[in-house]
């Protein structure tokens, strides 16, 4: 790739219509340190803050990147917290008789049939996926009443919970994972040196080097939990997915246009109903960790988890109409609604006004990203129609 290649995508990455999330996450958090300092109150950015609202955010995150797939591929889902509820409720009570694996497999295939469930009715009987979705929410949450007999369920198995406590409890330090990520940057560059651009595969490269060599003398006290983790691994291989493969393009194509994605020979029904299935299984994944999270589900359990999910996803830029998202912007997004909601905490800001400003940034960010959307849509039809005009000049003259 030429060197002005790279800057101009560089650039355009860089743009606030692209990084416009990360840049309200930065603001956001510049903000809230100032105010905390300000107000005397504990540092902000210290570390075991900045791991609280990552673990915090870490299943809102994983749920908003399924959601997003499902978005991109022009559907809607309501039904993932009750989805995962339901999946919570199943392997806390599998996990005594059977043990946790199978327990697990359990719950994951009770979120993989919920999904499955969801993406045949829209496709193939062709009813709203808004209605669907909104009908499966209630019946599975009706599922979880009845699984858990309108009681709390608990694991008092003391070896169901020490196998649940290992799922999701305990941390990998940072030259951990310094030396994954280096590995994984390493593999890239090779990727990207044998099949794209020599400067960039070169890059990943030696970026990839130097935090392997550095990972065993860098000694950080920061520890993340396990499900800041899946959350890191999920969204990478997922972007990863979405950004570089068949699947992925087709996926965007599908909900772009759906008609014009079934004229150029792409399965469209496929597509989004295997949009819908991953949901599910992220969702019960989801929920499994919830379940080891707390050891223990009622029947209101996760309840209204699924407005924040499609919060995160609107605050990451993600159209509700299909063929726009991105991922890692749904991740930043989840960021920012617990960063408010951690910095609201810290300082001790009533809990009635914290709605009042979440809700006003959700609606704030919508606008902006259909504004300046609307904006590329006109740019796109000016300068698909200036060459024509120009010809048209030309023949005048």
């Amino acid at each position: 790739m030429p060197r002005k290649d790279l800057r101009s995508r560089l650039a355009a990455a860089l743009r606030p219509g692209n990084a416009g999330v990360v840049y309200a996450l930065l603001l956001i958090v510049a903000v809230l340190t100032l105010l905390t300092a300000q107000l005397g109150r504990p540092p902000y950015l210290s570390a075991t803050n900045v791991i609280n609202i990552l673990d915090q955010s870490s299943l809102i995150a994983i749920l908003a990147v399924f959601t997003t797939v499902v978005l991109i591929s022009g559907n809607f889902d309501l039904s993932v917290a009750s989805v995962a509820a339901f999946s919570a409720a199943t392997v806390l009570s599998l996990v005594a008789p059977l043990g946790l694996p199978v327990a697990m497999a359990i719950a994951l295939g009770a979120g993989l049939v919920c999904g499955a469930v969801n993406g045949l009715i829209v496709q193939l009987v062709g009813i709203n996926a808004f209605i669907v979705t909104l009908g499966t929410m209630t019946a599975v949450r009706g599922l979880v009443l009845i699984l858990t007999d309108g009681r709390t369920i608990t694991a008092s198995d003391p070896d169901a919970q020490s196998s649940l406590i290992a799922l999701q409890a305990g941390y990998w330090t940072v030259p951990h994972i310094l030396a994954i990520l280096g590995a994984a940057a390493a593999a890239a560059g090779v990727f990207v040196l044998l099949r794209r651009s020599r400067p960039a595969g070169i890059a990943l490269l030696a970026a990839g080097a130097v935090a392997i060599v550095l990972s065993p003398v860098l000694g950080f006290e920061l520890r993340l939990s396990k499900p800041t983790y899946y959350l890191i691994v999920i969204a990478g291989i997922t972007w990863a997915v979405l950004r570089y493969t068949v699947i992925g393009r087709r996926l965007y194509a599908v909900g772009a246009n759906a008609e014009a994605a079934r004229l150029s020979g792409i399965n469209v029904n496929r597509y989004r109903i295997g949009a819908f299935v991953l949901n599910g299984l992220g969702s019960g994944f989801v929920g499994i960790l919830f379940a080891a999270k707390l050891l223990a589900i009622n029947p209101t359990g996760l309840q209204g988890t699924e407005l924040t999910v499609l919060a995160a996803a609107i605050l990451g830029g993600t159209s509700l109409f299909g063929g726009l998202g991105s991922v890692l912007k749904s991740v930043v997004g989840a960021l920012i609604l617990f960063t408010l909601d951690n910095g609201f905490n810290v300082l001790n800001l009533g809990a009635n006004y914290q709605g009042v400003i979440v809700g006003t940034v959700v609606v704030v960010a919508a606008a902006i990203y259909t504004v300046a959307g609307r904006q590329r849509q006109v740019k796109r039809v000016r300068e698909s129609s200036k060459p024509q005009v120009q010809v048209r000049q030309e023949a005048l003259r």
